[in-house]
């Protein structure tokens, strides 16, 4: 038998916080929303004023990263496995609405399990990635040092 973490409320509120902040201070409004290890929303937030689409949006993303293990971009970028011409060309089409192939997305990873994800939409590919980092770290100064949380862009486990 295998003990998990589990990544709860108290931890996605926190994470949230310093999402949103982040984008305050850089001056783009991002919806930000967190998910568990098997992809299902723990909290979202979606900041006065940004895009409407912004809720289904980050929602993809952090489904991806968590379901999948890697950060979203890493799909799309040169040589990437949905770049065309990838052995997984086309993947976003297995679910549709749901998988999320660009830039944004962020697993949670804790002590090396993916434990949820974290999706960003609203600014361009710089600013969500400022946002989604800014959550992790806030994750990691929240645990502290018993934990190690994953804090960097390019994340693939």
């Amino acid at each position: 038998m295998r003990q998990v973490l589990r990544l709860e409320l108290e931890e996605a509120k926190i994470m949230i916080e310093a999402a949103r902040k982040k984008a305050e201070e850089i001056g783009v409004l991002e919806t930000i929303c967190v998910v568990d290890d098997g992809g299902y929303a723990i909290a979202l937030e979606r900041m006065n004023g940004s895009r409407i689409t912004g809720v289904e949006i980050s929602m993809a993303k952090a489904f991806t990263a968590s379901g999948h293990k890697r950060s979203t971009h890493l799909f799309n970028k040169e040589g990437g496995p949905a770049a065309v011409g990838g052995e997984a060309f086309g993947i976003q089409q297995m679910i549709p609405g749901k998988f999320a192939i660009f830039v944004g997305g962020f697993p949670v990873v804790v002590n090396g399990e993916v434990i949820g994800g974290v999706g960003v939409s609203g600014g361009n590919g710089e600013q969500d990635t400022a946002v989604g980092t800014a959550a992790l770290e806030a994750l990691q100064k929240y645990l502290g040092s018993e934990y190690e949380v994953m804090v960097e862009a390019d994340i693939k486990k």
